[in-house]
């Protein structure tokens, strides 16, 4: 069994004299300073993992959508700036 100080036998990092866990990775006494992978059993996604795959299934189809506004909406816009504008230097 690992006792302070050393190097961690999980990750390496070295663990000081008075340390409770390691610094670098988080082993202490209690996980036995374990030298296997505790982040086995997550369900992490491994190298081969495609998030552009992963969002077409999830979410279907093409993953980006249209932003473009019809021009009436625009002309609209700029309607009402201009006459929020006009009423602010009239002070109305």
């Amino acid at each position: 069994m690992f006792k302070p100080p050393g190097d961690c036998p999980v990750c390496g990092e070295f663990v000081p004299k008075q340390a409770k866990a390691c610094p670098g990775c988080g082993a202490d006494a209690k996980s036995g300073w374990q030298e296997d992978d505790a982040h086995d059993g997550l369900d992490l996604p491994d190298a081969e993992f495609d998030y552009n795959a992963f969002v077409a299934e999830e979410f279907g189809g093409n993953p980006t959508r249209k932003t473009n506004l019809h021009p009436v909406w625009w002309i609209t816009a700029v309607v009402l700036i201009v006459l929020g504008m006009i009423a602010f230097l009239l002070g109305r």
